[in-house]
């Protein structure tokens, strides 16, 4: 467990699992689709460039946001990137956003059942069970080109940021 600068309604939080940097590889994880059926990092993303947009829980305002967000501008990139919002809701509760919010150029996943992606990119909130909020770039070969972990958990990521290493990688 790492203490970090992470705060969460201005209280300091403590994030479980292994931090990741620029530069790193990206770690296969596994997740569940809103059908239930499992999603696969790797498989599921191949050949693309790949946003994974971290959020605690979609049923909050700033998470909402954020998906919704990812979910307009993913447009903009066409078959060349892969947007994934992972969060820890239930398959049930995203799919019921994702047909409220028509959600639809973008993966909802969760990782509620073993945390994979969370203990593996260090996004577990220890004292919530949740993910932290943040965004992670991966390029085609699957190296992490940009991380962000958003310092307080309550406030929207760097959209602008994010999207700009993207485009470097087109």
């Amino acid at each position: 467990m790492r203490k970090d600068i992470i705060k969460f309604g201005g209280k300091p939080i403590t994030l479980r699992g292994r931090e990741i940097k620029a530069g790193d590889i990206a770690q296969n994880f596994s997740a569940v689709n809103q059908d239930l059926s499992k999603f696969n990092f790797y498989n599921d993303t191949k050949g693309k460039i790949k946003v994974i947009s971290v959020a605690p829980s979609i049923d909050t305002s700033v998470c909402s946001l954020q998906t919704t967000t990812f979910n307009q501008r993913a447009s903009e990139f066409k078959d060349d990137v892969e947007i994934v919002t992972i969060t820890v809701d239930l398959p049930f509760a995203q799919k019921r956003f994702c047909g409220a919010k028509g959600i639809e150029n973008i993966q909802v996943v969760s990782d509620h059942k073993d945390l994979d992606f969370g203990e593996k990119y260090g996004f577990v909130i220890d004292e919530m069970r949740l993910l932290s909020r943040g965004i992670v770039v991966v390029d085609r070969d699957n190296t992490v080109k940009y991380v962000e972990y958003v310092e307080e958990v309550t406030n929207e990521p760097n959209y602008e940021k994010a999207l700009e290493e993207v485009r470097k990688l087109i």
